[in-house]
């Protein structure tokens, strides 16, 4: 497959996520909530963990925000489903690392549709907006 042919079909999947966001809505019971937005573009999220034994139960996000980190919101809560925390936590550090232009094998990681993003890291402006909803979770399992 021609890279500008990967080029649109990553570009299909995120507006997919974007406009059918997966996991979108509030936990029922009790959830760790994070609230983080970026005040650069008005991004804003609230990520619900529920964590039993630490395992991420489930995983469900609201907010408002461009393309990129709606899209990127919905990627990380299907990836992280049914994962021990520190898994998520290795998903999320790797996904820094994409964003950083570093190759990462997101299909040994069971990140599915996350390597979708990964041309995000050719425009620095947008890397907040795609890590928005990682950064909200690690900081919602650090606080666990």
């Amino acid at each position: 497959m021609s890279f500008s042919n990967l080029d649109t079909l990553y570009r299909q999947v995120i507006m997919d996520h974007y406009k059918n966001p997966r996991n979108k809505g509030s936990v029922e019971g009790d959830a760790l909530t994070v609230d983080m937005n970026n005040p650069t573009c008005g991004d804003r999220i609230q990520l619900q963990l529920q964590v039993v034994n630490g395992v991420v139960q489930d995983a469900k996000f609201t907010g408002e925000g461009c393309s990129i980190s709606m899209s990127s919101a919905s990627m990380m809560t299907q990836a992280i489903k049914g994962k021990e925390l520190d898994d998520a936590l290795h998903m999320s550090k790797a996904f820094s690392g994409m964003m950083l232009g570093e190759e990462v094998d997101t299909d040994e990681l069971d990140m599915g549709d996350v390597a979708a993003l990964q041309g995000v890291s050719q425009f620095p402006a947008r890397i907040k907006c795609a890590t928005l909803a990682w950064k909200a979770m690690e900081k919602g399992v650090k606080e666990e």
